[in-house]
């Protein structure tokens, strides 16, 4: 599998999302069995799942091979550096000093087995505190910046 450059962000619609799922599991398939399995739950007809094929081949996530007359597809990228990117590019979105925050909410609202715990503790204990977070905002995207400029 190749892989992207780390810092090169993967960005791809709901949609795309669902497709990508049945291709991350599947390994290599084709439009007619993504299809078939995205079809009926999400009323897509053949053409909407080709298009959404081609805009992930174009994304350069995923890649192709001509199998007799039907196109095999296959993923360029792993769902880890997807959802990696994805996490990423919300972090991107909100204030440095609201990333904690975020994590505790999202694991508060999370349905979590034990061993996702003992993970999220384990991470947790390996991670050195820092004594204060910088805002990373620019001037009038959040609270901290106002208060620094006595507005």
């Amino acid at each position: 599998m190749n892989i992207l450059v780390e810092s090169e962000p993967i960005k791809i619609s709901d949609s795309e999302w669902e497709v990508m799922r049945v291709v991350w599991t599947k390994g290599k398939t084709d439009a007619k069995t993504i299809n078939n399995l995205l079809s009926h739950s999400k009323g897509w007809k053949l053409a909407t799942i080709k298009t959404l094929l081609g805009r992930l081949v174009k994304k350069d996530v995923l890649q192709t091979e001509q199998s007799g007359k039907k196109f095999v597809y296959s993923a360029k990228v792993t769902e880890e550096q997807t959802v990696r990117s994805a996490t990423e590019n919300i972090f991107s979105h909100i204030c440095a000093k609201k990333v904690g925050s975020t994590i505790a909410d999202m694991i508060s609202e999370a349905e979590l087995s034990q061993e996702d715990i003992d993970n999220i503790e384990d991470a947790l204990l390996k991670k050195s505190p820092v004594t204060d977070v910088a805002c990373n905002c620019i001037p009038g995207q959040c609270i901290c910046k106002e208060d620094e400029m006595g507005e």
